[in-house]
């Protein structure tokens, strides 16, 4: 994008705490990174959670509707078109906004991605990415689905493996990603239908680095860099690991001393218990990326705050400035290729057959 900065639509009315830590986590986001934001909603109730003028960098783009939590995801889509989540998706599609960041609905949040901006080329479904810490605090891993797709066939979840990859690469800045499919077992035997057919596919994909299955026990490792599975068992993995995350801070303080020792002692280990809730925090990773859409688009947890929401938004930044789309669509544009090839010759060796068959009766 070279000195243009990324211009992020926030879903001002999306989610648990929509307005007001919405708007407090998006001007945050405004003051720490060299970003312009486009507030989307209810315009009188965005200025309501602004004291004074809009800051530098901020506008409000209107919506006079929203969708709620327990709406239908595709119905109140196609129902209500001047949705907050509709319009911050059609800034994206007009090229007035680089990405959106939305709290909200996470159904519609994928409904209107897919239905307004569409999938890239070569992609069967768009995933959900979430980033987890791993032993290492040097390395991240990226799991792929963690929600979009309960049911997965394996060329989704190959074509997850190479998303995954080309994000790993070009935004968390990993050389030659390691790719995991998850499973029961680390030999290629083992696990369900499913598991057993994208095997191969991952093994013969030259455009990842497979090393092979990826137990429960070895996603936090550091061992992997990406682990593909379907969105039934990523989202179980995602919401147990913020649990874990969530009770270690809870032991964490309750098992601090109290007292001037403890007193003391907490002042020592502050520094370190910051960076242990920085590393096991969901809130500090603020979301998902969409992968698979023809646009940025960042689903933040339901409950966010102002946090979750300004680490969301620079999550966007990231993938905005590190051009993930474009190294996304190549691969996908290989892929539609070479379907388009082999559905040719598909078609030419059907042509020929009777040919074929008529000469040797004959």
């Amino acid at each position: 994008m070279g000195s243009t900065r990324a211009r992020i639509a926030v879903d001002a009315m999306g989610g648990d705490n929509a307005p007001a830590a919405i708007v407090a986590g998006a001007l945050k986001a405004r003051e720490a990174f060299d970003i312009d934001v486009i507030l989307v909603g209810d315009e009188e109730q965005i200025k309501g959670c602004i004291n004074g003028e809009l800051p530098p960098g901020v506008k409000i783009s209107h919506a006079a509707q929203a969708v709620a939590m327990d709406d239908d995801p595709i119905a109140s889509i196609r129902k209500k078109p001047k949705s907050s989540i509709n319009v911050a998706m059609k800034l994206v599609k007009q090229g007035e906004a680089d990405a959106v960041v939305s709290a909200g609905h996470s159904g519609a949040i994928m409904a209107a991605a897919q239905l307004k901006l569409r999938r890239l080329p070569g992609i069967e479904r768009a995933a959900i990415g979430a980033v987890l810490p791993t032993v290492d605090p040097t390395k991240q891993v990226l799991i792929l689905d963690v929600g979009a797709n309960v049911d997965c066939r394996p060329s989704f979840l190959d074509q997850f493996a190479v998303m995954g990859s080309a994000y790993s690469q070009w935004v968390m800045g990993v050389n030659n990603p390691k790719v995991g499919l998850l499973n029961i077992g680390e030999e290629d035997c083992k696990g369900n239908d499913l598991a057993l057919k994208t095997y191969p596919l991952l093994k013969a994909n030259e455009e990842i680095n497979f090393i092979g299955n990826a137990e429960g026990r070895d996603v936090l490792s550091g061992e992997f860099d990406v682990v593909v599975c379907d969105g039934f068992a990523g989202n179980v993995l995602l919401k147990f690991a913020e649990a874990v995350g969530s009770v270690l801070l809870a032991i964490l303080k309750e098992e601090i001393p109290r007292g001037i020792r403890g007193k003391a002692g907490a002042v020592v280990l502050k520094p370190n218990l910051m960076r242990i809730k920085q590393r096991v925090d969901h809130a500090e990773h603020g979301g998902g990326l969409l992968l698979g859409v023809a646009g940025v688009c960042i689903i933040s947890h339901g409950s966010s705050g102002e946090d979750s929401i300004s680490s969301a938004i620079r999550l966007a930044k990231d993938a905005v400035d590190n051009r993930v789309l474009e190294h996304i669509a190549r691969p996908g544009e290989k892929a539609e290729e070479q379907a388009a090839s082999q559905k040719a010759v598909a078609a030419a060796v059907a042509e020929a057959q009777p040919e074929a068959t008529g000469s040797a009766a004959g």
